[in-house]
């Protein structure tokens, strides 16, 4: 049975210790989330959050795992291509 999957989406005005604490925090509950990006500012908060997220996750012995995928969504009215990171840990 899949469980629900959290949704972050982050942008490239978005910090790195914000989104680290989020992910930190559905991982605990959840151990799933997913974060979507649009745009390389974006990523890059995005993959910075996650290397955080990991120090606070790594001293309780589960591994981050990170899976990308590309997915186009609908931005007012314009098609764009988000990547999508699913988070897991292991």
């Amino acid at each position: 049975m899949e469980e629900n999957i959290k949704l972050l989406k982050v942008s490239s005005k978005s910090k790195p210790n914000s989104v680290a604490g989020a992910i930190a925090g559905i991982i605990r509950s959840n151990t799933r989330v997913q974060i979507q990006t649009i745009g390389a500012g974006a990523l890059n908060q995005a993959i910075k959050g996650i290397a955080i997220a990991r120090g606070f996750i790594a001293p309780t012995g589960q591994e981050l795992i990170c899976i990308p995928y590309f997915k186009d969504i609908e931005v007012n009215g314009e098609v764009k291509t988000a990547i999508v990171l699913t988070i897991e840990s292991r």
